[in-house]
């Protein structure tokens, strides 16, 4: 296999590895968790079902403006790229840049999750949970290093099981268990739709949706990607709702709606009615699987964040180069090594409690990018052109932009730092863009 030229990654990635990354992305140990919590929310079990599949098409709206950009623009570097050729290198810098540290805090924390889970199973008791989170993260960047293929292939697999493993469940708890008694007080339609029940639920159904637009990051290596990336965006997006709906549905079945959601764990407790000692087991099982197949794609997809910065000279021009098996090495170790410092410290938690602003601003912006395109390039090739233009490019950025602002106003103490951490690249950027202007 020849050496790729600078920058350059593989095309060797097929449509079921870009299906893989939407449901593998979004499918985690979220929906082992929400489903108690919205039910709290809103406990009614028509609004629950109505709730969840609402948000299934509230992230099919946001998914429209984004899949449009990435059909038109099939290059690497994620919503960087987009936001970048729309509004410029200083928003491309802090879309890219906030996407970066998002995705390196949030895999940080799903690698201590996973720690505590192997532990939960009774593995490595004796050591301290860093150091096993430093170890996960360890691998994934062994195997992520070892090429393309190879991490593909792991993403592959890895999001086919716990798929699998969440239908095996869903069927198991409606053909073993009996049909949940009604409550002895029904809470009243009108009484469970409370604003504030409305705006949890919301918080935690889009949460438990996140991850849909993993595919973009890869358009340089899926092959067709003009026409795979949308297919797989969408029809993930459409296959995570229907399993989320029929996971519901199958709570609402074996378990009394008080109990749910009063459970901090509902699918185990249902687990536990189908295998009884051995459901917590399972359930940990499959979300230690979960766990690690998000880890792996947030692994893969952020040093393609660098790289794609580095090419528009807005991060050194070392995260460009890409080995022989069409790794962005630099960016791997970067990455991991920051990932494995903040998951073996536990540093981390204050982090964790601020990257939220930082979604919802990448999505604002995105929403706005397909509009602000479609005037300052209408010629360009679209391959893919979101239907009721600009209809759901205003719900995408209208949204994001009101959540992004609730997200400041109700805790300026993080919303401080939020900022702070996006500004770290600015010094560099004035400094490269002040070079450039003197040559």
């Amino acid at each position: 296999m020849s050496t790729p030229a600078k920058g350059q990654l593989l095309r060797v990635l097929g449509p079921g590895f870009a299906l893989a990354v939407v449901i593998g992305g979004i499918i985690g140990s979220g929906i082992m968790r929400s489903p108690g919590l919205v039910a709290a929310a809103i406990p009614d079990p028509t609004l629950i079902m109505l709730a969840w599949a609402a948000g299934g098409l509230l992230v099919l709206v946001y998914a429209f403006p984004t899949v449009e950009l990435a059909a038109s623009m099939p290059h690497a570097g994620g919503p960087y790229v987009f936001a970048e050729r729309a509004y410029g290198p200083l928003t491309g810098l802090i879309v890219g840049w906030s996407d970066w540290l998002q995705g390196t805090i949030s895999t940080a924390f799903m690698a201590v999750v996973f720690a505590e889970y192997v532990q939960r199973l009774g593995f490595g008791t004796g050591l301290p949970t860093g150091l096993i989170a430093v170890i996960e993260v360890l691998v994934l960047g062994l195997i992520n290093l070892s090429g393309t293929r190879l991490s593909g292939m792991t993403q592959n697999i890895g999001s086919f099981l716990k798929a699998l493993a969440l239908i095996a469940l869903i069927i198991a708890i409606f053909g073993f268990t009996d049909a949940a008694p009604a409550p002895a007080h029904p809470v009243s339609f009108s009484n469970a739709m409370t604003f504030a029940g409305i705006i949890t639920a919301a918080r935690l159904i889009t949460g438990t949706y996140g991850g849909w637009q993993g595919a973009v990051y890869f358009l340089e290596e899926v092959k067709s990607a003009e026409r795979n990336v949308v297919r797989a965006t969408f029809g993930g997006i459409l296959l995570v709702m229907a399993i989320y709906l029929l996971v519901n549905a199958a709570l609402l079945h074996a378990l009394p709606l008080d109990v749910l959601a009063k459970s901090n764990l509902p699918v185990a407790d249902a687990a536990a009615i189908v295998a009884g000692p051995w459901g917590d087991t399972i359930i940990t099982a499959l979300a230690v699987l979960s766990v690690f197949t998000i880890a792996n794609l947030q692994v893969m997809m952020q040093p393609r964040v660098l790289l794609g910065m580095a090419r528009s000279r807005l991060l050194p021009d070392v995260f460009t180069r890409v080995s022989a098996n069409g790794t962005p090495v630099p960016g791997v170790i970067f990455s991991t090594g920051l990932i494995a410092l903040l998951a073996g410290t536990g540093s981390f938690q204050l982090l964790v409690n601020i990257y939220a602003p930082m979604v919802t601003l990448m999505f604002a912006i995105l929403g706005f990018a397909a509009i602000r395109m479609r005037r300052i390039e209408p010629g360009l090739a679209r391959p893919y052109k979101m239907p009721l233009f600009p209809l759901p490019a205003l719900i995408a950025g209208g949204v994001n932009a009101m959540f992004t602002v609730l997200f400041f106003v109700e805790d300026m103490d993080n919303a401080r730092w939020s900022l702070l951490l996006l500004a770290l690249p600015l010094p560099y950027y004035f400094w490269r863009k002040s070079k450039v202007v003197s040559a």
